[in-house]
């Protein structure tokens, strides 16, 4: 039977060796790797910063062959050779970031590795090491180059790493006769791996920040659509409602004004009477939840100033008038333009002619305050057609709270009856509503 001590022993092991295992995996990811991720072109400065980046590191090529051969006691063509790959580090790493680094570590190693034999043979004394000072400037710009562009996670590790090697190299392996690097080294290379990776963040969050307003907007613009859709068809549903009752009860009650009527005719009055109860049942279910969850909010402009209650009456263009005179009241200039023989119009289309003026006006009293505003209506055989247009506002505009989608949804009723809208900026600097709305007697074109 084995010990309790040992089983528990074991398994820590294990624990210990899945977790080293799993942390070797995503070093592994991260650092052995030789995706290509390219420094983007600046905003405003465009490729200046990659032209810096490669003067920077022509620099790293002249300092660190002058140093390594004239101090470090190097040979010319090793020398040469080191400055090469240290200098061509920086340059690598602005499009492949983590190579870049793995190739200026290795260049700092075997620079280290050649000084330190020739610091042993005493052919070089109190030369800077392990890293000289153009190794480190081209450490750093490639650690900014790796922060700015790769995860936290991956810029710690390499960090981290950079630190190992050092401590190994002048810690643990040491020379003699030497000025130390490593802790000025390990130094700078925090500070900018902190920096980069503090840019790295605020950009991030900026481009959230900018994908989130899209999506605001974009869900700003489609819950407006929508509630306006809402409000339409809870409109319609009332003026069909109503067409459909008075149906019912006029086939109810016709068989009783003839006398002895026909059962064919009963039938037929029945017939009808049931298929009008059906289609209202039918209008209540489709759109009951629908107006039990959007309830009517008051009106941008109501003539009572209280807002339309839900049963309130659906207003038509008999309530011009009041509208009008309410609009006076808030401070603009209303002038008004009817021509035409008024005719008898569907419901609908006098509550969307009503509702669009309505619209028009509230946006012209929010954008144009002390403008003057000319409502133009015009009857004719085809159809109504409405206008408003407002001058240049004569007061300072302040920011309106509204979601600013009110166009939409004079679009959609205008549209929905088989009609158009027009809205755009007038040349003297005012704003131009135009609609046309069909009299109905057509069958609106399908709009999807």
């Amino acid at each position: 039977m084995p010990r309790v001590g040992h089983v528990t022993e074991t398994g820590t092991q294990h624990v210990v060796a899945s977790r080293v295992r799993r942390w070797s995996r995503v070093l592994r990811d991260d650092l052995w790797t030789l995706r290509a991720d390219p420094l983007p072109p600046s905003v405003w400065l465009r490729w200046l910063p990659h032209g810096v980046l490669c003067l920077v590191a022509f620099g790293v090529t002249l300092g660190a062959v002058a140093q390594l051969g004239d101090n470090g006691g190097a040979g010319a063509q090793i020398a040469f050779l080191i400055g090469l790959v240290q200098g061509g580090a920086v340059v690598l790493a602005l499009w492949r970031p983590v190579p870049g680094w793995w190739l200026s570590t290795a260049a700092m190693v075997a620079g280290a590795v050649e000084v330190r034999r020739h610091l042993l043979a005493g052919g070089a004394h109190d030369f800077v090491w392990p890293w000289t000072a153009a190794g480190i400037i081209g450490q750093m710009a490639v650690l900014l180059l790796l922060a700015l562009r790769v995860r936290t996670r991956v810029s710690l590790e390499v960090l981290a790493l950079t630190g190992l090697v050092t401590y190994v190299i002048q810690g643990l392996w040491g020379a003699r006769d030497y000025q130390p690097t490593g802790v000025l080294a390990i130094t700078l290379f925090t500070v900018v791996v902190v920096l980069g990776m503090a840019l790295r963040g605020r950009r991030e969050a900026r481009a959230e920040l900018g994908r989130q307003t899209t999506i605001t907007a974009e869900e700003r613009a489609r819950r407006t659509l929508l509630e306006e859709r809402s409000r339409i068809a809870r409109e319609l549903h009332d003026v069909v409602a109503h067409h459909m009752s008075v149906i019912s009860i006029q086939a109810q009650v016709a068989p009783h004004l003839v006398e002895n009527p026909p059962e064919e005719l009963k039938e037929n009055l029945e017939g009808i009477r049931q298929n009008a109860l059906e289609a209202l049942t039918e209008l209540r279910r489709v759109l009951g939840v629908l107006r039990s969850e959007h309830p009517d909010g008051p009106d941008s402009l109501d003539e009572t100033g209280t807002g339309t209650a839900p049963h309130t009456p659906q207003p038509t263009l008999d309530r011009l008038d009041a509208l009008i005179e309410n609009t006076r009241g808030a401070g603009l200039d209303v002038v008004t333009d009817i021509r035409g023989e008024v005719h008898q119009y569907p419901t609908g289309v006098e509550l969307s002619a009503y509702r669009i003026i309505q619209e028009a006006l509230s946006n012209a009293l929010r954008h144009a305050p002390g403008s003057e505003v000319r409502v133009e209506i015009s009857h004719d055989f085809h159809g109504l057609h409405l206008g408003v247009v407002n001058s240049r506002p004569q007061q300072t505009v302040s920011p309106s709270p509204g979601a600013g989608h009110g166009l939409l949804g004079m679009r959609e009723r205008a549209t929905m009856l088989g009609g158009h809208l027009t809205a755009a900026p007038t040349q003297q600097g005012g704003f131009a509503v135009s609609a046309f709305l069909p009299r109905g007697e057509t069958p609106p074109t399908a709009h999807p």
